[in-house]
């Protein structure tokens, strides 16, 4: 079965204690934890202490974790998710990076998620482009053995799985570099439908995020309200092996979020149970005429 989990992104408005529990109680079986200035803050004080709490707390709830670095306002409080690794002052976001990777290892987090940024007006590509490389090395460098999930982010610099292989082709493509996959995303922007974008990069998925989309806008929708057919999505998973979580990505829902949580769930369920159900009717087709045994 697939493991469903939920991002806090989406309690922006409930204390992270409360979120799990809720999280938790509906079914979840992991989190996916955006590191916020209310979520387990990288640099308020006591940070040891409450990194041990939350991992007590997931401990008891039965909760994977992965960590998401996305993050609006944490570290400029006038620009939002900036500084990126493509700005001027980017060691401040490779700072929060190897922070974010130091706080994952302790909690046992399966990943760490992270994106490039959308490059700055005043900052030519080829520059852009090496700031990027440069930060993702010196991330991985200090990953602490907790695996790397680079997201393609629609707008920013790398925005495509095209994008995300060149950039672990310049790293010397290591084996701690993997990737998060946003299922709307594909949707948004990949050319290919979207379980062939899952079969395309099984080997090297870490961390999967899952909402509906429509082709063109980046809009995170409740599922059912965009143009994506899960069933074969979920399918497609399955089917290649990935055994991450795979996380409700609802940013804009927060007003609502126990109601949407519990609806995406349901949602998810039903569409991993008909999933299931087409696999097994394709597999009691009979073989075409000719076919080899």
């Amino acid at each position: 079965m697939i493991r469903f989990g939920y991002g806090t992104n989406g309690f922006a408005n409930h204390r992270l204690t409360d979120a799990l529990d809720v999280i938790a109680g509906l079914g979840y079986t992991g989190v996916a934890l955006t590191l916020d200035h209310h979520h387990l803050d990288p640099y308020a004080p006591g940070l040891a202490g409450r990194v041990a709490a939350v991992a007590d707390r997931l401990r008891t709830l039965g909760l994977a974790v992965v960590i998401e670095t996305g993050a609006r306002y944490l570290l400029d409080p006038r620009r939002k998710h900036a500084p990126t690794l493509l700005d001027d002052d980017h060691g401040r976001r490779v700072d929060f990076l190897c922070r974010a990777a130091r706080i994952g290892a302790d909690l046992g987090a399966e990943a760490v998620s992270f994106w490039s940024g959308v490059r700055p007006p005043h900052v030519p590509p080829h520059r852009a482009w090496d700031r990027l490389v440069r930060g993702c090395a010196r991330l991985l460098e200090s990953a602490h053995g907790v695996p790397l999930g680079f997201e393609p982010e629609p707008g920013m610099l790398v925005e495509t799985i095209g994008g995300w292989h060149a950039l672990r082709r310049a790293l010397g493509e290591p084996d701690g570099f993997g990737l998060t996959l946003d299922i709307g995303h594909c949707r948004c922007n990949e050319p290919d439908p979207v379980p062939a974008c899952v079969e395309a990069v099984a080997p090297y998925l870490v961390n999967v995020q899952i909402d509906d989309m429509r082709r063109g806008t980046h809009e995170h929708l409740e599922f059912g309200e965009g143009e994506i057919d899960f069933p074969p999505v979920l399918g497609a998973l399955a089917g290649c092996g990935y055994r991450g979580l795979v996380a409700v990505e609802l940013p804009r829902h927060s007003h609502a979020a126990p109601a949407v949580a519990a609806r995406s769930l349901s949602f998810l369920r039903q569409a991993e149970a008909a999933s299931v159900r087409r696999a097994g009717q394709a597999a009691s087709l009979p073989a075409p005429e000719g076919a080899r045994p």
